[in-house]
């Protein structure tokens, strides 16, 4: 992402509108992301990975599978543990 070297280059006097201009991307899109950095799916993915970290951590032969329906894998539904681990870089177990 691009946004945090807006901010860094806006730290060092380099004017934002320049920046944003040569990076492509409008300043009210930098505006917005500055006002909340992490967006509410990037924070239910960390919780949501941190979760399924705990739960290989616990047994690692099984990992998610074997969690417990009450499980915070579990609520989010059968996709959604692959899409954040391969976002992750942990890899899918291949078949």
């Amino acid at each position: 992402m691009m946004y945090p070297l807006v901010q860094n280059l806006a730290a060092d006097k380099i004017p934002v509108a320049v920046t944003c201009r040569v990076l492509g991307f409008s300043k009210q899109a930098f505006y917005k992301w500055q006002a909340n950095p992490v967006s509410q799916r990037d924070w239910d993915d960390a919780h949501l990975i941190n979760a399924a970290i705990d739960i290989h951590h616990d047994d690692p032969e099984f990992g998610y599978r074997s969690s417990p329906p009450n499980s915070p894998t579990r609520a989010c539904g059968p996709p959604r543990p692959y899409q954040t681990e391969s976002t992750e870089g942990w890899g899918v177990p291949q078949r």
